[in-house]
């Protein structure tokens, strides 16, 4: 721990004044979890496991931050009464942040993140008011495709899909193994999703050249793209606590090569980024660690970006404190669902 750490800080970093480069969101959200518990504290936990992490990055070749500006914000805190209301609240909270001037860096809670961040991303810059023009690039085990989930379309287990219906334009995904079969279909027949099956990047045999397929596709990418980490996408053994682990995902590794190619696609530029399904447990903290280690890599490798100039504020630069639009997308959608 270094002699200038800042408790509540991601990294444990002090901030400097005038304008932010890079912000930590903390959205310890969670109202539809169908498994383990605990991902409202998976946040918190994550910023203060950062603490260990080491600073320097190798592809970087500096510590962090590396010359820039890395602000931590409050806590998005959940005051609505209905899933409607925080989903709202959620894009609200996220929507000052996504207006291209700074990088933002969401740390879940469940992965029912997505769709408010999509709802705050769709003015931003790049976007041409467009989501369709955003490609997503999904680590998950779960394919997240469901219509519902115990009755509930906004489920975490829904979020690939509600941002599908909101227009989103591409959906890469990679280390998927627990899916449904209306999931399997909706992989099979729609032309926006690719699907990177653990059964074949993993396999002992051909694994290997599959694997490299998934990276041929990230260097590949085009136009803006928004990174989604569900951390249960990596082998349960290093992510234990997460509300739904699942054996056989990708190893540490793979998800570090998977950050990496995301950011260095030359004709790509990644614009947000989240990791989710961070949760806690009493007998370890290897969960939140490695989702410590995950956000270091995603902050590391926008830095990189930065550097090697892939990557320009789009606005002009403005301090941490700041305005947004108001969400009521969520309300309206589940009001028109209901009648």
């Amino acid at each position: 721990m270094s002699e200038t750490y800042v408790e509540g800080n991601f990294l444990g970093l002090p901030e400097s004044a005038g304008p932010v480069d890079l912000v930590v969101l903390p959205l310890p959200y969670e109202l539809t979890t169908s498994y383990g518990q605990g991902t409202a504290d998976g946040p918190a936990a994550c910023i203060a496991a950062s603490a260990q992490v080491e600073v320097f990055d190798a592809a970087l070749n500096e510590d962090l931050p590396a010359s820039h500006s890395i602000h931590t914000a409050p806590a998005w805190e959940g005051n609505g009464p209905t899933l409607a209301s925080q989903l709202d609240e959620l894009g609200s909270y996220l929507s000052p942040w996504c207006t291209g001037d700074v990088f933002p860096l969401a740390l879940g809670g469940e992965h029912g993140i997505l769709p408010p961040f999509m709802w705050a991303m769709r003015h931003h810059p790049a976007l041409d008011g467009d989501l369709g023009n955003l490609t997503v690039v999904q680590i998950d085990a779960h394919a997240d495709l469901r219509a519902e989930l115990d009755g509930e379309a906004y489920s975490h287990a829904c979020a690939a899909a509600r941002s599908l219906d909101m227009g989103l334009g591409r959906l890469l995904q990679v280390g998927v193994r627990a899916y449904a079969k209306e999931e399997a279909e909706w992989i099979r027949t729609d032309e926006r999703i690719t699907t990177f099956f653990a059964k074949d990047t993993q396999h002992p045999t051909t694994g290997v050249a599959t694997w490299e397929q998934w990276i041929d596709l990230l260097s590949g990418l085009t136009g803006p793209v928004h990174l989604t980490i569900d951390i249960d996408g990596l082998y349960a053994s290093l992510v234990p606590a997460t509300g739904t682990p699942v054996p056989g995902g990708l190893s540490f590794w793979q998800a570090i090569q998977t950050i990496e190619a995301v950011f260095d696609a030359p004709e790509a530029v990644v614009i947000s980024a989240d990791v989710n399904e961070i949760a806690t447990n009493d007998h370890s903290p290897l969960t939140e660690f490695t989702a410590a280690m995950l956000a270091t890599k995603t902050v590391a490798s926008h830095l990189k970006a930065r550097k090697e100039g892939r990557w320009k504020a789009m606005t002009d630069a403005q301090g941490p404190v700041r305005s947004g639009a108001q969400c009521t997308y969520f309300s309206t959608m589940m009001n028109k669902t209901e009648q």
